[in-house]
């Protein structure tokens, strides 16, 4: 299987890479291939609502995004959403990479996805809105969710590593 890891943390070692680190544990120690693109590191650029692409490329913006990104959702079998909570919703940088699958809407649709959070907040809710925005892109993409892992009250690495999220992340990957 194909994967592509989005992730959406400007946080080279934070919470979010503890699952992104784990989760490609477990979905490479059953064979898969996996290419990470790590959202806040490159060159990125918001859609432009241009209609250029005419949802089928090529995007007039010519970032890592169209350059690097778009032609792997294409080819991937799976798509991994990692992100940080920020404002109960993914990151800006996801949401960047999120809002730029409208260049290629019907080649990346029809994939299999999972969604991996962590959060510094331990508020019963503070997954809700984040779960429901996920459901609404998974149905609206026609995206198989294969799971989530979602990690509440893990403000910093140490916090989480003392955690069973960790685990939780690896086996999702191994499980695929």
């Amino acid at each position: 299987m194909n994967i592509v890891v989005l992730t959406g943390s400007p946080h080279r070692n934070g919470t979010t890479s503890v699952l992104t680190e784990e989760f490609i544990k477990g979905a490479e120690s059953k064979g898969h291939n996996v290419f990470r693109f790590d959202a806040a590191f490159h060159d990125i650029h918001p859609c432009q609502g241009c209609d250029a692409c005419g949802m089928n490329g090529p995007c007039v913006q010519k970032d890592d995004i169209e350059s690097d990104l778009i032609m792997r959702l294409v080819n991937a079998d799976l798509i991994a959403l990692i992100t940080p909570v920020y404002y109960w919703h993914v990151s800006a940088q996801l949401k960047t990479c999120i809002d730029r699958f409208y260049a290629r809407t019907g080649r990346i649709s029809g994939k299999q996805s999972v969604l991996l959070a962590a959060a510094g907040s331990n508020l019963d809710w503070t997954m809700e809105c984040l779960n429901k925005y996920y459901a609404t892109l998974s149905s609206y993409m026609r995206c198989q969710n294969r799971g989530t892992v979602f990690a509440p009250n893990c403000k910093t690495r140490a916090e989480i590593l003392k955690t069973n999220y960790p685990q939780a992340a690896y086996d999702l990957g191994y499980k695929l």
